[in-house]
């Protein structure tokens, strides 16, 4: 698996488009909300801004970088010729996904860093560590299965999009209004209970164990992914 993550490494250290696509734009979209923090956290909260800052590389970082990856493995017989190989299907995947992973943790780590120097800081970062992590593995996981139905990597930026700019608008949408109205919906579409999560674990309104049980329609997402993935996920291209 290691080995299979420092080639796909260095293939992402290669490739210009996906290193602006996953580093250059989540950053620079952070940076434009850090840097009107105040006139955000009136429409909103601090809290507000994390989400939106965790979804914002959640989406962009990690799952369009996903689908890219897999989709361009796929297309050059590279999942196929790895299947021939000692190695395990969860290991091939895993390989291919992890450094993608760690580069949007850093980044979602060192931005909030920032942007909690700014401001107040997390009232809970245990529990917002634990909000990122559900956050992180559900758009994996939807990676994983929006893989299925993306043939090239330049298919993949027509198949990311209603999950990317879908999981921001959500993020958008539940830090902005909360969850007073239409709690049940908005906590079951994708993103909305983690969003929910990490504006409770910044702005620290609700009990650490009350905020935990948002966790569940974040976990469901990800055991529908996977059952998806597990079940649709192909390892050659279309004849």
């Amino acid at each position: 698996m290691l080995a299979i993550a420092y080639s796909e490494l260095i293939q992402i250290m290669r490739n210009r488009a996906v290193l602006i696509t996953s580093l250059i734009m989540p950053m620079a979209a952070s940076a434009f909300f850090i840097y009107y923090r105040d006139v955000f956290e009136r429409i909103g909260s601090f809290g507000y801004i994390g989400a939106v800052i965790v979804f914002t590389i959640a989406a962009f970082s990690l799952y369009s970088t996903t689908v890219t990856t897999l989709a361009a493995r796929r297309q050059n017989l590279f999942l196929k010729r790895m299947r021939s190989t000692a190695a395990g299907d969860p290991s091939i995947l895993s390989g291919l996904v992890l450094p993608v992973s760690l580069i949007s943790l850093l980044q979602v780590g060192g931005i909030l860093g920032v942007f909690a120097a700014l401001s107040d800081g997390p009232a809970a970062v245990p529990l917002l560590a634990v909000a990122i992590a559900s956050t992180f593995a559900m758009m994996l996981a939807l990676a994983v299965a929006t893989a299925d139905v993306t043939n090239s990597p330049e298919h993949a930026q027509v198949t990311t999009l209603p999950l990317s700019l879908g999981t921001i608008t959500v993020a958008s949408w539940v830090g902005i209004t909360g969850t007073d109205s239409l709690t049940l919906l908005k906590r079951l579409l994708p993103g909305g209970s983690a969003t929910e999560l990490v504006v409770d674990a910044w702005n620290g309104a609700v009990p650490f164990t009350d905020s935990l049980l948002l966790l569940a329609p974040t976990l469901a997402w990800v055991v529908v992914a996977i059952a998806l993935a597990a079940k649709l996920f192909r390892w050659e291209p279309r004849g």
